[in-house]
């Protein structure tokens, strides 16, 4: 029983942590929504939750790790008890307060409602305490003399993998924006089904007694004074999969969604959710493909959820000539994990997505896109992407573990061949 919580929970741990440092930006958006929900918008503008995401991440994969290979058994039972004795609790409270949609545990992979996450939680913790109540059986996978390898390779593995998901994208894309995806296919509701029905409530005072109303039976009555609005689910049905996208234009306000996504040409989309935190190190690159795209007749457009004044300060900044839309942030955030990224789009489908450390270059866009390998589309299967992960993780480890145990060979023979010569 020990040992299958063991490795049951290290599957949890491993693919928890590796999740969230394969989408680092995701996991800081999720800690600010947590941080914003608890009020704490101090820390939530700076770089704690830069921070806090990287902690979480690189803690669960290693502690998955060490479930895996059964090291420091006693200690690492006590850290995942403490550990789901927390987080349980933290879950039944978001479970019924419900300050976040979801949870955000596994990302975009696997996304559980509040409820769901509580009673997966539950059943961990069983597990958790049987681990800890019989640690003494779990059966260890390597000896004590590469618990310290193992442990440092692991740290390093998940720091390097989570910072180069930071800097460029990430490996594994859960979202509906990913290489390969039709944008109005995932807008679309499919024939035979309803689409989920919602109600604006309005909240009004009169004589210090709030109320809710609907459109249908707004107050006559001036007496009554708006307080506030929202939107409730009234009936459950079909939710496509992208349900904001809309472009608008920032120079007439006219609606550009259908116009972009309907273009049987390229079209060349630079997501920037904030102009005046976006990374300009690469706006030469980034003027460059735009010169590139009005050579060849392509569409640039530069899509973003900043004010004019931040538009106007970016414009001055960078010489940007290209035009400008406007469109929902969270959209915007989920459409590329980088500010600023590039998107290639035909006829509403995602060919090529780069962050601004990954843009290319003159040397890269020497002719028409129909004649270049960035022009088309390319979908890694998601099993070479899994194995060359998993590859790239144990690959090394096992080379490193038997050049240790090789090492530790010659040097144990070599001391037993010294203490033989002094004696």
């Amino acid at each position: 029983m020990a040992n299958i919580c063991r490795f049951f929970l290290a599957a949890v741990f491993l693919f928890s942590g590796f999740i969230k440092a394969n989408d680092p930006w995701g996991t800081v958006y999720k800690v600010q929504d947590y941080l914003n929900a608890w009020g704490m918008f101090g820390l939530s503008a700076g770089t704690f939750p830069n921070w806090a995401g990287l902690a979480f991440g690189t803690l669960e994969f290693c502690v998955g790790v060490y479930l895996l290979f059964g090291i420091r058994r006693w200690a690492t039972s006590v850290l995942v008890l403490l550990f789901m004795a927390v987080m349980t609790p933290l879950t039944l409270w978001l479970a019924v307060a419900n300050p976040v949609s979801d949870c955000g545990c596994f990302g975009d992979a696997v996304v559980l409602t509040n409820w769901e996450t509580f009673f997966k939680n539950v059943v961990l913790l069983v597990m958790v305490v049987c681990l800890f109540k019989w640690r003494r059986f779990v059966v260890r996978l390597v000896t004590t003399k590469v618990d310290w390898l193992i442990s440092l390779y692991s740290v390093i593995f998940i720091l390097f993998f989570a910072i180069f998901c930071y800097r460029h994208l990430p490996v594994f894309d859960f979202r509906p924006y990913h290489v390969g995806a039709d944008i109005r296919e995932g807008m679309e509701v499919p024939e035979g089904e309803s689409p989920s029905v919602y109600e604006t409530v309005f909240t009004y005072e009169k004589d210090g007694k709030k109320k809710d109303f609907t459109l249908d039976n707004l107050p006559d009555d001036s007496l009554w004074t708006f307080v506030d609005s929202r939107t409730v689910l009234k009936e459950k049905g079909y939710e496509p999969a992208i349900q904001d996208f809309s472009l608008v234009s920032h120079e007439d306000g006219t609606d550009l969604t259908d116009e972009v996504l309907a273009d049987s040409q390229y079209v060349f989309l630079l997501v920037a959710p904030w102009l005046e935190k976006a990374d300009d190190s690469s706006m030469d690159l980034i003027n460059e493909v735009y010169d590139y795209s009005v050579e060849y007749g392509y569409r640039f457009l530069c899509v973003t959820a900043s004010s004019d004044e931040a538009i106007l300060t970016w414009q001055e900044n960078t010489g940007a000539e290209y035009s400008f839309a406007i469109a929902d942030e969270t959209v915007l955030k989920t459409m590329i994990r980088y500010n600023p990224g590039l998107m290639l789009l035909k006829h509403g489908v995602v060919l090529q997505k780069w962050s601004a450390n990954d843009l290319p270059d003159e040397f890269q866009l020497n002719a028409p896109l129909e004649r270049l390998p960035l022009g088309q589309l390319n979908v890694a299967s998601m099993a070479r992407k899994v194995f060359g992960a998993v590859g790239s993780f144990f690959g090394p480890l096992l080379l490193l573990t038997l050049i240790d145990l090789i090492w530790m060979f010659f040097r144990k023979k070599y001391e037993k061949k010294k203490t033989v010569e002094q004696k």
